[in-house]
């Protein structure tokens, strides 16, 4: 007696998919050519064929919860060729990008980076945040004393700085921490039912050995090297990941000296740090690798006419480019004598460090963390890959 199976579509969800991207789902006519064609889908229950007909058919529990959305890297190989230009890149975008909202809460804060119109509020938030706070603490100087040359601490005490940064990291930490909880679970539960891994669970030392296997495949980017279409992201994609990488571990570094340097009698230690400074060179390298990196990514996306970019894509291209810009720029205004402009400068760039940091479950930036999680999975579970 042949089996009967009940499929019983999520409408709303293949709106969403059309409206993040992915309208031309309903072009595709399954010939698998895009399958075939990717060169990075597993050879066992590749991609993307299968989420072509599950996005189609609205079934979103069969894409919500599969790592294979995450496996893809939208280099376009399966859009070129496909026949029906049905682009399953964009598709696979656009799931993605829904994915990243159900699992971040709160939702509301998710859906509203995803509005241009609510981009004005977000933004907000954290400028007059700062102001209040400052004036009410008395740690914002308007009239900071300028003797000793443009010193921004004392315009915007560190202590200000850090009473916002640390509870929005920590907040963006949380939000990670429950969303990949979930996630895991489910990407699990889809590989069984799918037949993707016989592993009946997840073993925390077997996965974290295969999350470390898989970081230099990460750092270099190598499945970038695999796609013949649009693999010139690499170098952006490089660059800016090393430049994001680089500040991190000047931030790191400069918070561990602060903070450190009060143990000891001559007291806190504050920028400017010297230009000769190693760290100083860091910084500097990464800054510029930053900037160059987001503006080759900009150029790229607007030279691809084949593939979709939404509001949801350059929000965060945007937001890396003038997080280097306005660093960069908080410098060279601080070397050219420009106090004004300089502590106008650093304002705006502490906004988008605060932007960055409490909106980073929400963004596009949230890949990093899903894809590295997802490709982990998939080494751990054994797939050929």
């Amino acid at each position: 007696m042949a089996e009967t199976y009940i499929i019983d579509p999520d409408l709303d969800f293949i709106n969403k998919v059309g409206a993040l991207g992915g309208a031309d789902v309903k072009k595709c006519y399954q010939c698998a050519t895009c399958s075939v064609a990717c060169p990075i889908s597993p050879d066992t229950k590749p991609f993307p064929r299968k989420e072509m007909i599950a996005a189609s058919w609205g079934l979103k529990d069969k894409l919500v919860g599969n790592a294979d959305i995450w496996l893809c890297h939208n280099c376009g190989d399966c859009s070129t060729r496909c026949p029906r230009e049905a682009k399953p890149a964009d598709v696979l975008a656009a799931v993605r990008s829904y994915t990243i909202e159900e699992y971040a809460q709160p939702k509301a804060l998710a859906r509203a980076l995803k509005d241009p119109k609510k981009l004005p509020i977000l933004m907000a938030i954290p400028a007059i945040l700062f102001l209040v706070v400052g004036s009410i603490t008395g740690l914002l100087d308007f009239t900071p004393d300028l003797s000793e040359g443009i010193k921004h601490y004392k315009f915007f005490s560190t202590w200000l700085v850090d009473m916002h940064m640390l509870p929005a990291a920590i907040f963006a930490a949380t939000v990670f921490a429950l969303s990949l909880k979930r996630f895991l679970g489910d990407i699990h539960q889809n590989a069984l039912a799918e037949g993707k891994t016989t592993k009946e669970k997840i073993e925390p030392v077997g996965f974290l050995v295969a999350f470390i296997r898989i970081i230099p495949t990460i750092i270099l980017h190598r499945k970038f090297t695999e796609c013949t279409e649009n693999n010139d992201r690499q170098i952006a994609h490089l660059l800016t990941m090393y430049g994001f990488i680089g500040l991190f571990i000047v931030t790191n570094i400069i918070f561990v000296v602060l903070y450190g340097s009060y143990l000891f009698p001559e007291g806190p230690i504050h920028g400017p740090w010297s230009q000769l400074n190693p760290v100083k060179w860091l910084a500097n390298i990464a800054g510029i690798s930053l900037i160059v990196g987001t503006s080759l990514m900009i150029k790229n996306r607007r030279a691809k006419k084949d593939q979709a970019s939404s509001y949801f894509d350059w929000y965060l291209i945007y937001l890396a480019f003038f997080l280097g810009v306005s660093g960069m720029g908080t410098q060279l205004t601080r070397l050219a004598g420009w106090a004004f402009i300089s502590f106008a400068t650093y304002y705006v760039h502490l906004v988008l460090i605060f932007c960055l940091f409490a909106y980073l479950p929400f963004s596009k930036l949230a890949h990093l963390v899903y894809r590295t999680v997802a490709m982990a999975y998939n080494e751990y579970a054994g797939r050929n890959f």
